[in-house]
């Protein structure tokens, strides 16, 4: 196998903006692959064309480009000469050590002066392979795809596909701040951000020393699985709990949780614009807890110049939770920490809270002082791309 073709779904609809979606693709996946043994990353028609080096660590290259947005699905393929002989004598090579299965042969030509219709190559290899092999062919529903596809001056055979992440390629949306708490929400909202081509700023509040550094950690973790994503990452830790201890002893019980994220929002709204992004994003889902109803929602807004976006608004908790299990965060997210949203929490948080309790209460703090105190003694880390994973890729056995 020469090379992994990569095929793409949403960015051919991009009309006259398409080449520059597919080349910042281009661009992210030679990234991706760098110093794996990648010899070139070429755009080839409709799809693009990763060109492996001898030495190439193809389980390393597979690992990352699972992860890569803007991939639809990808294959490990065969470049061969572009005539029936050698299409032929490929396929008939892969195929001859696999177990016998349904069967059925695509091809796809993109090549309109290849000689034969695509529909007489499939016939004309499936022939080959039912005589060769014994394999019974299933035009509706095969165990086992065989691929073919022909462009100009080649041709790509190969059996199955994986599928890849789908989306828009990391960069093309520009840049937004993901307030992350180490949850099972915060990181799957981010991740759907991170799939609309976005990418994240993320900016943790934590209450040390007043508690552990066990929530910081597990943030660290987490955004070390969502960096697989979007290849480098950063994370800001804003110390949060003096800010807390202050409201504490100033605001009324109910209404602490409201303020605690109007704070939020406004020290996540200053570092948002010095990273350049104009968008604040986060896990809340309506109704999920007290500050979550949408009168506190549209209070806890007002206080960023920002848009919010809730990307999860409408989601329940099973479908969240699958999700997280899938991006591979909600292993992470169930362990035990010592959140700041738990510290210092009312038993009975206000769930409408009304704009005259919020500005008499915040009246009553030096809020400028609080949020320049927390920016002060916020750290900011620069997180790269982990290694690929260790395990073995995934058999390729999507259609």
């Amino acid at each position: 196998m020469t090379s992994f073709v990569l095929h793409y779904q949403e960015l051919a609809l991009k009309g006259r903006n398409r080449p520059w979606f597919v080349e910042r693709l281009v661009r992210n996946v030679r990234e991706a692959c760098h110093g794996l043994g990648v010899a070139e990353v070429r755009p080839l028609m409709g799809r693009i064309e990763v060109a492996l080096a001898p030495e190439a660590d193809r389980a390393a290259i597979a690992d990352r480009l699972r992860h890569l947005f803007g991939i639809a699905n990808f294959s490990l393929a065969a470049r061969v000469a572009p005539s029936m002989d050698a299409i032929a004598a490929e396929v008939l090579q892969q195929v001859a050590g696999l177990p016998s299965s349904t069967f059925r042969v695509r091809v796809a030509r993109a090549d309109k002066g290849f000689p034969a219709a695509s529909p007489d190559v499939e016939r004309e290899l499936g022939a080959l392979i039912r005589t060769r092999c014994g394999w019974p062919v299933d035009l509706s529903n095969p165990a086992r795809v065989v691929h073919v596809e022909i462009v100009p001056g080649a041709a790509f055979c190969y059996v199955g596909k994986e599928p890849g992440q789908g989306g828009l390629p990391t960069g093309v949306s520009g840049r937004v701040a993901c307030l992350l708490s180490g949850g099972i929400d915060s990181p799957v909202a981010a991740w759907r951000l991170m799939k609309r081509g976005c990418r994240a700023l993320f900016i943790h509040f934590h209450a040390y020393p007043i508690v552990s550094t066990a929530s910081q950690e597990k943030v660290r973790r987490l955004v070390e699985v969502l960096t697989r994503y979007q290849l480098q990452s950063r994370l800001v830790l804003v110390p949060f709990g003096e800010l807390q201890r202050r409201l504490v002893v100033t605001v009324d019980a109910p209404l602490r949780v409201v303020l605690y994220r109007r704070f939020m929002f406004r020290i996540a709204d200053r570092m948002a614009w010095r990273a350049g992004a104009r968008v604040l994003v986060t896990g809340e889902a309506v109704g999920q807890v007290a500050s979550q109803t949408l009168d506190n929602i549209a209070m806890i807004d007002d206080a960023s110049r920002l848009t919010v976006l809730r990307p999860l608004v409408g989601m329940d908790k099973e479908e969240i939770t699958a999700e997280a299990r899938r991006i591979g965060t909600y292993e992470i997210s169930i362990l035990p920490d010592e959140d700041c949203c738990q510290v210092f929490t009312p038993k009975h948080p206000v769930t409408r809270a009304r704009v005259e309790e919020i500005e008499r209460a915040e009246a009553s703090l030096p809020a400028q002082e609080l949020v320049e105190a927390a920016i002060a003694g916020a750290v900011v880390e620069d997180v790269p791309a982990p290694p690929p994973s260790a395990q073995p890729p995934t058999p390729l056995t999507s259609r």
